[in-house]
């Protein structure tokens, strides 16, 4: 099969990767990739959100599947466009628009899980023309006080805080000051809920399904989980908190009817689902959908999935999901990310990275998020640089490796946290 893969960073170097294993593979083809995924297939200078664009490349490379690795390409409906036309014939990993939806707005997820009895935050949705009313609604809930902006945001639309005064500001910035642009014109103000955050993953064809494993992320730029939000600074696979009767529990009432409900709400889907879940005592409860695979818990997950990729892919675009057999790695996998200093704020870019290659005597792989090669040299281009993913035996082995590889690399104000994984070996 001749695959193209839409995405530039650390979750699409990964599925390049494990892609590239495939026996059923011909071509693969990314775009528009990174410094990292050149000796993985073909490099193509394409705008994802060019769908006509995308469609000429379809055509002229003969492209058998299109497998989309981020969330705005779905969301503006590329499933969809591709569905529609009638020059090419091309299966799409991914949902089209109204299934997108579920990540393309909170205020549509948050109405899904209250019509399906999925359990979640309480909460309260406000437009720009209700800056008032949403301030009001701040009385009826407690701090800390969760506010969301309603659109895609890349990740940082979620502001929490202890006062009520920076909770004003944050409604005023988004409802009326253009903060987070058409994604803050509508917000979600959110119960908070204390607990254990879990990345849970399927991918389904709306009936059958399969569960990938489980991941956490850490989203806070510093240790401790302080600090602004950010795309991800690392991950670990799998959770040693997910307990037999929570996975149960998050099967038997979040994911099966959340496949249920599309079902019921007459919204096809074709591709994967992410559960940001909250463990709040024994109970589940959704925090997030995602309608594509969570950066950087890709870079954990797929590492774990002993079972061809590709061959998953066909079965999910051919109705043949459920026969298809999942062969998950027992060993554990984890993530840090490197990043340039002043990230997730303001930062430099070009500098030379070195240390990043492969090394047969380390178990792991080194996932480019934000890099680009010049002149045969590798440089940074984005604030995630590199996700250096460890495996072994134990989290704790995984993560040794992990940090051990980090000190390997080096590039100018590069900067990590020092703790992924802490909370959970206290736990262990």
């Amino acid at each position: 099969m001749n695959v193209l893969l839409l995405g530039s960073g650390g979750r699409e170097h990964a599925m390049a990767w494990k892609l590239s294993e495939s026996s059923m593979l011909r071509d693969l083809h990314i775009a528009p990739g990174n410094g990292g995924m050149q000796e993985l297939g073909i490099m193509a200078d394409l705008d994802a959100m060019d769908f006509p664009a995308v469609e000429r490349y379809v055509r002229r490379h003969k492209i058998d599947l299109l497998v989309v690795g981020a969330e705005a390409p779905l969301v503006a409906g590329i499933a969809d466009y591709f569905e529609a036309s009638e020059k090419t014939n091309i299966a799409v990993v991914g949902p089209k628009k109204k299934g997108a939806m579920l990540e393309g707005s909170k205020e549509f997820a948050k109405a899904f899980m209250q019509r399906h009895n999925i359990p979640t935050a309480r909460y309260a949705s406000f437009g720009s023309d209700q800056l008032s009313e949403a301030i009001a609604a701040l009385d009826k809930f407690k701090a800390p006080y969760v506010i969301k902006a309603d659109g895609l945001a890349g990740g940082k639309g979620v502001i929490i805080t202890e006062s009520k005064q920076e909770a004003v500001k944050t409604l005023e910035a988004m409802l009326k000051g253009g903060a987070f642009n058409e994604a803050g014109k509508r917000v979600v103000i959110e119960e908070f809920l204390a607990g254990q955050e879990v990345s849970m993953f399927v991918v389904t064809d709306g009936k059958s399904y399969h569960i990938l494993p489980s991941a956490k992320d850490y989203k806070r730029i510093g240790e401790g989980d302080t600090g602004l939000n950010t795309g991800g600074m690392g991950a670990i696979s799998p959770v040693p908190y997910l307990s037999e009767e929570f996975q149960q529990k998050a099967l038997n009432q979040i994911i099966i009817p959340t496949i249920k409900g599309l079902t019921k709400d007459e919204i096809p889907y074709h591709g994967f689902v992410f559960f940001g879940l909250m463990k709040v005592g024994s109970d589940p409860y959704v925090i997030e959908y995602n309608c594509r695979m969570g950066d950087p818990e890709t870079e954990v997950v797929l590492p774990r999935i002993k079972s061809d990729l590709l061959h998953l892919f066909e079965n999910l675009c051919s109705g043949l999901l459920s026969e298809y057999d999942l062969e998950i790695d027992e060993r554990a996998a984890t993530t840090v990310v490197m990043a340039s200093s002043g990230y997730p704020g303001s930062y430099d870019t070009n500098f030379e990275i070195k240390g990043a290659e492969a090394d047969a005597k380390w178990d792991g792989v080194v996932f480019h998020c934000g890099t680009k090669m010049s002149r045969r040299k590798l440089y940074t281009n984005g604030g995630r640089v590199l996700a250096v993913t460890g495996r072994g035996a134990t989290v704790e082995d995984a993560l040794k490796r992990s940090y051990e590889k980090v000190e390997k690399i080096t590039f100018q104000g590069a900067y990590c946290r020092k703790d992924i994984g802490a909370d959970i070996l206290d736990l262990a």
